[in-house]
């Protein structure tokens, strides 16, 4: 078997174990960086899930590999980059205003699309991270742009944690997201079966994610190996 291959196989041989089979969250391949020769193996096995945070990248990689790929925007995305993926990206992960909000329902729009976004939330004590207070999270539900975009569709929340060894804190980071999670699916999507997901955990975390709840994690080196 390929190395890379073995290594996805047994991360999910490690969430079925965590979680008895239940609720297996989706595994983003988080391909940046990594040519063609090292996706394809993935691709092959059966995999679906990619992930990309250069709009270029991933634009180039879309042109080559087959059509029925799911690609997930991962990166801090420029509103005036969205029109390059939109045709396509099956999500977009880290949303953090109402402007890129707009822009994503504009662009859909003309691609006679819905796209499925999550909204990031800043829990990481680094500020260097991106992403919503859940203040502002509600403001920006709560307003009548908003409720005017029909273009896109909030599935869940995403937030990265804090880069440390102290797992204590990663994991109260990580309870902080998903308290995000439930306050944001009571007050505005509660009867919207559609957001579901809560996309915590990278490839040195995602262990404490999934025990936290996490429906979507996003692994790189674990699978591809160091860039």
């Amino acid at each position: 078997m390929h190395k890379i291959i073995n290594n996805l196989v047994l991360i999910e041989k490690n969430l079925k174990e965590k979680l008895n089979n239940n609720n297996i969250p989706i595994i983003i391949a988080v391909s940046k960086t990594f040519p063609m020769s090292e996706i394809l193996p993935l691709i092959n096995h059966g995999h679906e899930h990619f992930g990309e945070n250069k709009v270029q990248e991933l634009v180039g990689k879309q042109e080559v590999l087959p059509t029925d790929i799911e690609w997930h925007f991962i990166g801090h995305l420029q509103s005036n980059k969205v029109k390059y993926i939109a045709p396509f990206v099956s999500m977009i992960h880290a949303v953090d205003s109402i402007k890129l909000l707009k822009e994503i329902n504009k662009q859909a729009k003309k691609n006679d699309r819905t796209i499925s976004c999550l909204l990031q939330f800043h829990i990481a004590d680094e500020q260097s991270k991106f992403g919503l207070d859940l203040e502002e999270a509600q403001n920006i539900l709560s307003s009548n742009e908003f409720v005017e975009l029909q273009n896109i569709s909030i599935v869940g929340v995403m937030g990265m944690a804090t880069f440390t060894d102290d797992q204590e804190q990663v994991r109260d980071e990580f309870k902080t997201l998903e308290n995000y999670f439930n306050v944001v699916k009571s007050h505005f999507f509660k009867y919207n079966h559609a957001f579901e997901h809560l996309s915590m955990g990278m490839s040195g975390d995602y262990k404490i994610a999934i025990e936290e709840g996490s429906t979507m994690i996003r692994v790189g080196s674990s699978i591809f190996g160091a860039r």
